[in-house]
């Protein structure tokens, strides 16, 4: 294994899992406060339909860009 195939794997695993967070966060599954704001933040408040749309979207990119980064470790 080089390191360009383990840092594809790790993108993708980080990428997919912020995905899964923003998903589970737009449907109202988990409810976090902003972390690091720089201007006037609000957390979200129950179901936002563009998080979810954006969580599912990056964990399915997060999943294709690991699993084309363990597809070069089996070859």
């Amino acid at each position: 294994m080089n390191a360009k195939t383990t840092l594809l794997t790790i993108f993708g695993t980080v990428v997919a899992l912020l995905g899964a967070l923003w998903l589970v966060q737009g449907l109202g599954i988990v409810q976090i406060g902003p972390i690091l704001c720089v201007a006037d933040c609000e957390p979200i408040a129950g179901r936002s339909v563009r998080w979810a749309v954006a969580g599912a979207i990056a964990l399915l990119v997060g999943i294709v860009i690991a699993r084309a980064g363990l597809r070069r470790v089996n070859r």
